[in-house]
């Protein structure tokens, strides 16, 4: 019975961590949206909303606005970075690989000929053991 009650520990601890994380990833939702209604909102007007008959923006709305840019480009420059760093290593990778599949090849094709060689010289001195044992039967028979 006492086996049993630390389990039941770690999974109330378990189920308040789970609690925990859901309760900060929602709080993370609350304001992105809160964020997105409040202070960038003004972005999805139509086009013939933001003609000269509507005022400027306010100096904190272009400095989101900015912010937000500057944000995504650092986003943006960093993913393709990374990207291009990630193709420029499968290349050299398929580069490396093509050159240790050709010298496997090489290697295969120089164990078949020792092997072809090996199996000759085999059948010649078994051929010549052979001739050597008639020889020598021959010359007990007579």
């Amino acid at each position: 019975m006492n086996a049993m009650r630390p389990e039941k520990t770690e999974t109330a601890t378990e189920t308040e961590t789970v609690d925990n994380n859901l309760a900060a990833v929602t709080e993370v939702e609350a304001g992105i949206r809160d964020f997105v209604r409040n202070d960038i909102a003004y972005l999805r007007r139509p086009a013939a909303a933001t003609t000269t008959d509507s005022p400027p923006l306010d100096p904190s709305a272009e400095a989101t606005v900015t912010n937000v840019n500057s944000l995504i480009q650092r986003v943006a420059g960093t993913s393709l970075a990374e990207i291009e760093n990630l193709i420029s290593e499968l290349e050299s990778l398929r580069d490396l690989l093509h050159a240790e599949g050709q010298r496997v090849q090489r290697e295969i094709s120089g164990y078949a000929q020792l092997s072809q060689a090996a199996m000759k010289s085999t059948r010649m001195i078994a051929d010549n053991v052979s001739q050597w044992k008639r020889a020598a039967d021959g010359l007990r028979n007579s």
